[in-house]
């Protein structure tokens, strides 16, 4: 048993945030982050388990009840370096990681029963309490350590290897990170002109303020790792060239940027644009700004197809640009909608029109090929398919037209093929996928790793993180090996 009282009251602190209708029209950070008073009291729900079963849940191994148990003695730098054994990413990992599906899913207070007496006296369930807020407390320390200057990052003595890294996202940093704590010389290619990979180009600022993807590269710079943007692995050099320069392993962590589409009629027409291509132009080129660098189509009635995180930010992102009607169109039901609720419950709250159970069957556009409308057709769920989620059957006859100048696709992405062009022995699956051979990211070709989205398509940022901090260990112990 912990020795401390428990606040046992049954639902976490809520999350402070700007009001919807303010919200909706401007990019900055929708949620502002726990009080002090607020992390503490949100630490002392924390039951310090015997066997917690919150840590198995998060994919780079946190301890979560020893950084929750530096935050009740009011030790914030304690928890701060907790946190920093296992990850150096943790401003970024407490505002956009699914944590209610991983390290909150195990939580043993979200699995007690909340018993009040009826109207007879009779103790009576009612429903089940709320886990500890982890990913808020790690969001609080983290940026406690930032505002304070609480972070000490240092060069650790070389060992003499050099090891290199395509693409500087989740997966990428994490495993430069990793190898600089372990004395590599450690080198990260970057395509775009701004490091941070999707953190930077993928997720809006008002839920992940660019300041932080920029203050953890420079954080990894301190450690002695070198960040080198505008250089495209394939084009400028390619896999084998950096080997044949001294890097003795090289990890890929490009990401999966190559957007899909629904391949029906009308994807040709002004105004018709990947959530890719869209978030790219408002994250990464500030297209909201007065005088942008580059143009996007400001849409008043815009309709994003899909479900899943991406959908939610780039509709979000149209009301901000200043859409008056923003549709989001997914063919499945709301139980079945891949975002997380949380990012569901803001776009709900801040206006957004969901269109359940419909799929766009064509694109309208007029004689000068500019859009006015998408075409759908209602659905109904039948048995499972091969996702484990119903499928989507269509009703005949249930056609219906919504009047949009702005299509928004949203529908999957894909790794982009030119490292697996461009590098002999790199084999990847039906989906462009790199193929991985085991746990640490070993692929097809000896001496080159790989992780996050470039081996399992969009996935999450943690779980980006946790494959480059297992290729960070294989590739230490494949050139200790070689060495030996």
């Amino acid at each position: 048993m912990p020795k401390y009282q428990v606040n046992m009251r049954p639902d976490k602190n809520p999350m402070p945030s700007q009001e919807p209708s303010v919200r909706a029209h401007n990019f900055k950070e929708v949620t502002t982050g726990y009080t002090h008073e607020m992390a503490i009291d949100e630490a002392f729900r924390c039951m310090d388990c015997p066997k917690p079963m919150c840590v198995p849940g998060c994919p780079v191994h946190i301890d979560i009840p020893g950084f929750i148990a530096k935050i009740r003695e009011n030790d914030m730098k304690g928890a701060n370096d907790v946190l920093l054994q296992s990850s150096s990413l943790s401003s970024i990992c407490g505002r956009v990681c699914p944590q209610e599906s991983q390290c909150e899913k195990g939580c043993i207070r979200g699995k007690m029963p909340i018993r009040v007496k009826d109207e007879t006296g009779k103790m009576v369930i009612k429903g089940m309490g709320e886990p500890v807020a982890i990913g808020r407390l790690e969001r609080y320390v983290a940026d406690y350590a930032r505002e304070h200057n609480l972070n000490e990052f240092h060069k650790t003595e070389p060992n003499g290897h050099k090891v290199a890294i395509v693409g500087s996202g989740p997966s990428g940093l994490t495993c430069a990170g990793d190898l600089a704590k372990l004395g590599y010389q450690v080198t990260v290619f970057e395509a775009l002109h701004v490091a941070g990979g999707v953190l930077s180009y993928g997720i809006p600022e008002f839920r992940l303020p660019k300041a932080i993807v920029q203050n953890e590269c420079h954080n990894l710079e301190k450690m002695g790792v070198e960040i080198r943007t505008n250089e495209v692995i394939g084009k400028i050099h390619s896999i084998d060239e950096l080997m044949d320069e001294g890097y003795e392993a090289v990890f890929v962590g490009s990401g999966a940027g190559l957007p899909r589409f629904m391949g029906i009629p009308g994807e040709n027409l002004n105004g018709v644009l990947s959530a890719n291509e869209f978030l790219t132009r408002i994250n990464l080129m500030k297209a909201y700004q007065d005088d942008p660098e580059t143009p996007i189509v400001h849409g008043k009635k815009v309709a994003v197809i899909g479900g899943g995180n991406v959908a939610m930010d780039a509709c979000r992102s149209a009301l901000r640009l200043g859409a008056e009607k923003v549709y989001i169109i997914y063919r499945r039901s709301l139980e079945e909608l891949p975002a997380r609720k949380e990012e569901v419950e803001h776009a709900m709250e801040e206006g957004v029109d969901f269109r359940l159970l419909c799929n766009p069957t064509a694109i309208l556009g007029d004689e000068k090929f500019n859009t006015i409308g998408i075409r759908c057709i209602k659905m109904e769920l039948g048995e499972p398919d091969a996702s484990g989620r119903r499928r989507p059957i269509e009703i005949p006859g249930s056609e219906f037209e919504l009047d949009v100048d702005v299509v928004i696709q949203s529908i999957g992405t894909s790794p982009n093929p030119l490292i697996k062009n461009t590098t002999k022995g790199l084999e990847t699956n039906a989906h462009g996928c790199l193929i991985t051979k085991d746990e640490g990211g070993a692929t097809t070709k000896e001496g080159v790793y790989a992780g996050g989205d470039a081996v399992t398509g969009a996935a999450t940022v943690i779980l980006a993180m946790g494959a480059g901090k297992s290729a960070a260990a294989a590739i230490d112990e494949y050139i200790k090996s070689k060495n030996a």
